[in-house]
């Protein structure tokens, strides 16, 4: 076991007003801190998914455990090659290495806090799905990202089953 002591000197604060805002409904994304504010210790940011809508595909993070809380709602969280479904309260930490996709419960809405430590520099990337998004960019584009930000896709049977 490796023990990782960030380094920074404030508090960080980000007030709701504040935070930067990336796509809207189904899918949004408030931005709330970068590694590079906390020191390494975190990235985090809120997503709130509308009408059953997808988080994220499968992937996995070679260096970062990945939690997520929901604060309200109803979401179907990959962990491996079980899906969970989460309520208001629920936490689940997924490992580094392990594959994980998150997205509303078909029919329902999510909103979910979700916090990778060690943190890696997370906002670019969703600047990056919001330039797919719109278009600007090719799809394809994550995957000469994936070492960038440790996002590495794959494919879940699990999950496409679930999802289906």
């Amino acid at each position: 076991m490796s023990l990782f002591v960030p380094e920074f000197d404030e508090s960080v604060v980000v007030r709701e007003a504040e935070a930067e805002v990336v796509g809207r409904a189904p899918v949004t994304v408030r931005l709330l801190a970068d590694s590079s504010s906390t020191g390494g210790a975190l990235s985090t940011q809120r997503v709130t998914l509308t009408a059953g809508a997808d988080g994220a595909a499968p992937h996995w993070h070679d260096n970062s455990a990945e939690m997520f809380f929901l604060l309200d709602g109803a979401a179907d969280v990959l962990s491996g090659d079980e899906v969970l479904t989460a309520g208001p309260g629920d936490l689940v930490v997924v490992p580094p290495g392990k594959p994980h996709a998150f997205a509303a419960v078909p029919g329902a809405d999510a909103d979910l806090l979700i916090v990778l430590t060690p943190g890696v520099e997370r906002f670019e990337y969703f600047r990056h799905l919001r330039r797919i998004a719109l278009g600007e960019a090719a799809r394809e584009s994550l995957l000469e990202v994936q070492e960038l930000y440790d996002n590495h896709f794959l494919s879940s049977a699990a999950w496409d089953a679930r999802r289906r």
